[in-house]
């Protein structure tokens, strides 16, 4: 952005001054806002961020809910998780081209406009299939608020402050999970899914009526749109959509279904027909050179890792309370300890942000990501909630803690190569975060089948008819049986139901165990990994992200004229 550019506010009838012009054409300018004003973006600011993680959080915390109401098989309900995400992971690249295009003003009008349809839809509950697009569309919004949210942040924070912003978003979007699942018991009264959606449907309604209410500064408008983006787009959409898909059905289905395979074809045609486009542009979207870089896959690798092992906590865990028997409203009180713990992870993100060793806080989140999981292979049937509050605690605040310095050092490599890099970076970082997310409770999930299995069969081999405590635990269930089921027969089916059951979720807990197991082998792989490029660099006094320093101290010199 060079400082000869003019913008001025028509509405208000202010001309921008060279410090305040946007940083980038599609994001609004920073204007020195009086405290009150900037406190009531920061506030907007974080309702935004809440809001769109809020979209997904619900989905997954009432989809037993969501199955009673519509009559819904697992496979159809997994189509709803594919629906959101498919839309979500693929469109902040598209999204950015529009506030490019259009301005940032009607980006904001039809990103809230279109959730409050979207919920609106949900709540008169016509039938599955209009719930289906209105979560394609949901996801699509939330990919907007996601950017939204950043905005109004960077508008409530200090210039030296603003890119806390990024960190702010990620963190709000992570504290949506196990706030959401701490609020649905209250609000899902006997299994009545309809006072949910009125309630997402308050907060959409209380979203659009903010952004109208204190509007974003404008900023400066670009043409962007080529005649090539249109079928990139096409293609990239369909790739993504049909990759996830693959790995959403695939856990729910098995891996075997033979439609899946076709899945993933198309999702090789579809992403591979997007790069081959973008590779022959003289003006691509997605720099396919950059992001092919060792440092560019790099960060995608680590990014995509994190959300790996962060997996422990929503696949893991949760699938072990689950498994036990424990339901949201038994596990209120943990949830709320993660969302605390989430919090505490953002805020000290940002306070500690250190632009200069980026590497260290990931270490330092890896690390005890890895010393959380391998405590918490200890688990069994009488575990209960509370005998994980901190491990888990632990990796809610590990989770935010490592994806700030990842996000913040890929902005800076894509600030400092050009402004036509950072749609690149946008689009790779979505994808390592929503495609690593789902990929990891795939593998997981996968890995905690195969090991059910392998412990249901040792099971089988252990518990034969001669065994004496099998018999013994048989006698003690048919004799608490009989108060209530006279005929013997009977007790007995009961007795063995009651056994089999108990030997099915202690299987399950081992299996989880692995699964700890598994996630605290790859953190201690990773760390060891980062740290021995984190220890080289230090000993050669070398400093992998030099030059983007130097361009934000020039750009931070700039604002402070």
């Amino acid at each position: 952005m060079t400082e000869r550019q003019v913008l001025i506010d028509e509405a208000a009838g202010y001309r921008f001054k060279p410090h305040e012009m946007p940083i980038l054409p599609g994001s609004p300018a920073n204007p020195d806002h009086p405290p009150a004003r900037r406190a009531a973006y920061l506030g907007i600011g974080i309702l935004l961020g809440l809001i769109g993680g809020a979209q997904n959080g619900f989905l997954l915390a009432n989809t037993g809910a969501l199955q009673a109401e519509f009559a819904l098989t697992p496979v159809e309900a997994g189509w709803l998780t594919v629906a959101f995400y498919s839309t979500y992971a693929c469109m902040s690249m598209l999204l950015f081209r529009v506030r490019q295009e259009f301005g940032i003003q009607p980006f904001v009008r039809w990103a809230m406009a279109s959730l409050v349809a979207a919920n609106f839809i949900q709540m008169i509950g016509p039938g599955y299939y209009p719930e289906l697009a209105a979560r394609a569309v949901a996801g699509i919004t939330a990919s907007g608020l996601s950017a939204l949210s950043i905005y109004y942040l960077m508008q409530g924070l200090p210039a030296a402050m603003r890119v806390g912003g990024l960190v702010i978003s990620l963190g709000l979007v992570q504290i949506a999970f196990p706030l959401t699942r701490a609020l649905s018991p209250a609000l899902l009264v006997d299994g009545d899914i309809t006072r949910v959606f009125q309630f997402q449907f308050a907060l959409s309604l209380l979203g659009f009526g903010l952004v109208y209410l204190l509007r974003l500064p404008p900023g400066i408008r670009k043409k962007t749109f080529e005649p090539l983006d249109m079928p990139s787009i096409a293609l990239f959409i369909v790739g993504v959509g049909a990759l996830c898909a693959f790995l959403i059905q695939g856990r729910i289905q098995w891996w075997d279904t033979p439609w899946l395979g076709l899945a993933l074809a198309i999702a090789v045609v579809g992403l591979g027909g997007c790069f081959l486009i973008e590779a022959n542009r003289r003006s691509p979207m997605l720099d396919l050179s950059w992001l092919s870089s060792r440092a560019i896959l790099s960060l995608a690798i680590i990014g995509a890792t994190v959300r790996i092992l962060v997996a422990e906590q929503g696949f893991g865990a949760s699938g072990m309370f689950a498994a036990l028997g424990y339901g949201n409203q038994q596990l209120t009180g943990y949830f709320w300890i993660l969302a605390g713990a989430t919090c505490g992870g953002m805020v000290l993100s940002v306070v500690r942000l250190d632009p200069k060793d980026l590497t260290r806080p990931v270490l330092a989140a890896v690390l005890v990501i890895c010393i959380a999981a391998f405590a918490d292979t200890r688990t069994g049937v009488m575990t209960r909630p509370q005998d994980l509050y901190l491990t888990q605690a632990a990796i809610a605040f590990a989770a935010v803690f490592a994806m700030g310095p990842i996000m913040m050092e890929g902005m800076l490599r894509a600030l400092a190569a050009g402004q036509s890099y950072v749609i690149s970076f946008i689009a790779v970082f979505s994808l390592s975060q929503s495609l690593g997310g789902l990929a990891g409770i795939s593998l997981l999930s996968a890995f905690h089948t195969v090991r059910l299995k392998t412990h249901l069969i040792d099971a089988g081999n252990t518990l034969t008819l001669g065994n004496a405590p099998l018999a013994q635990a048989l006698a003690n269930a048919a004799r608490r049986a009989a108060p209530l089921q006279p005929d013997a027969a009977l007790r007995q089916q009961a007795a063995a139901a009651s056994i089999s059951q108990e030997v099915g979720r202690e299987a399950a807990v081992l299996a989880f165990n692995d699964v700890f197991f598994l996630i605290g082998t790859l953190a201690a792989v990773t760390f060891a990994v980062l740290f021995a490029g984190w220890l080289t660099n230090k000993i050669r006094g070398r400093n992998p992200l030099a030059k983007e320093l130097a361009f934000l101290e020039a750009m931070l010199a700039r604002t402070r004229q």
